[in-house]
Order: C-alpha cells, then structure tokens, then sequence
C-alpha cells in the first residue's frame, strides 16, 4: 500500500501535474468540481488519453460546474469522450444559489485530491493514498452534485 503524501502547489504546471498523477491514481471512480474547468487541462490529448483509459476499465467520471461555457468552446477532445462513454460520464451545472463556490477540487476513488482552495488563484495542495484528505471535498461534492442538474449531455441527431 501507497504511504500517504501531501504536496503543495502554487504554478499552472504544478497543478497540471498534480492533477495528472491524481487522474494516474484513479481506478473506479473521478469526480471533479471547478466553477468552469478553465484551469484544468481537460482538453488535451494526454488527458483525453488517460480519461479513455480510465473509462475503458468501466470506471465512472462525474463532473460538476457553475458553467459549461468553456468545456463547449475550447474542449472538443472531452466532448467526444462524453458522447463516446455516455453511460460513464456525467455533467452537472450548479443552481444559482451554490454559485458563489469558489473552490476547485479533484478526487479519485475517495483516496487521492488535488485541490485548489479559491478557483481564481492556483494555490492548493495534492494528498495521495490519503482517505481523511478526501472527506471533506467529498462531503462537498456530493452536496453539490445533489443540488445540481445535467448538462452537457450526448444527442443523436441524423434520425
């Protein structure tokens, strides 16, 4: 068994980085939390590949958002992965009453976090193979992911 590790960043790259070896770690389950995912580098082709990968041992990927804006304008590579894993994939946009959330948080299989604390700067912290790292976003997530609604979804069009 992995020993538990925490890590800080403050840098894009750090988080990118972070997010990777969390994204790495992921077996079951990635659930994600950002008011945009501007900062996360969703849709790029090393990303796009570990997401297939992660997908392909039927994991399942839950994301929730204030908007989906930029994930539609700047993240053709996701989209495709939503459409192509529909049944794994889930999008979520928040109400208008949870929108002042500013936090940013990724959490794989309830034991590895990247977390950013305020979703306009990059300061957070990673922890690895750290399950009382992950409870509190967890209990955060959840609350959001209840309280919010699906978007994002594939269609099939050409019938």
């Amino acid at each position: 068994m992995q020993e538990p590790t925490t890590m800080r960043f403050d840098t894009r790259r750090e988080f990118g980085t972070q997010f990777g070896a969390c994204l790495a770690a992921a077996r079951t389950r990635l659930d994600l939390f950002d008011p945009d995912f501007a900062i996360f580098p969703l849709g790029t082709p090393d990303t796009e590949a570990a997401l297939r990968s992660l997908l392909a041992r039927s994991a399942a990927l839950r994301l929730a958002m204030h908007t989906p804006t930029h994930i539609e304008r700047h993240y053709p590579r996701f989209l495709r992965l939503v459409r192509d894993y529909s049944h794994q994939v889930e999008c979520r946009v928040t109400p208008k009453g949870l929108r002042t959330l500013t936090d940013s948080f990724c959490i794989a299989d309830d034991l590895h976090v990247v977390r950013r604390f305020h979703s306009d700067h990059l300061r957070g912290e990673a922890a690895f193979a750290s399950p009382d790292a992950t409870e509190l976003p967890r209990h955060r997530f959840d609350a959001i992911w209840e309280e919010s609604k699906t978007v994002l979804q594939s269609t099939i069009t050409g019938l």
